[in-house]
């Protein structure tokens, strides 16, 4: 009677759950991605509050954040989790 080790199933393809709230916050435009509101669902709050600053002052954090909206949806899911989520990269 042999017994052989059975080998483990693949792990699963890592899927940013992230990636579409963000995205959509990001693109959202005036309502949501000037004010920096995907920056702060992604933990990053210094650059929340940066980004809300340029939107209130200048109306650069509009297009800031819209910018950063489409780059998120672009990338996969892989991607977006070691870049934004793992890595931290709090900018484009």
């Amino acid at each position: 009677m042999s017994i052989e080790a059975e080998t483990p199933p693949p792990a699963p393809t890592p899927k940013s759950e992230k990636k579409l709230v963000a995205g959509l916050l990001g693109i959202s435009g005036i309502v949501w991605g000037g004010w920096g509101v995907h920056k702060f669902y992604l933990g990053y709050t210094k650059e929340g509050v940066i980004q809300l600053l340029l939107c209130l002052l200048c109306g650069v954090g509009t297009i800031i954040g819209i910018i950063e909206g489409i780059i998120y949806l672009t990338k996969s899911d892989e991607e977006f989790e070691a870049t934004y989520v793992r890595g931290r990269k709090p900018w484009f």
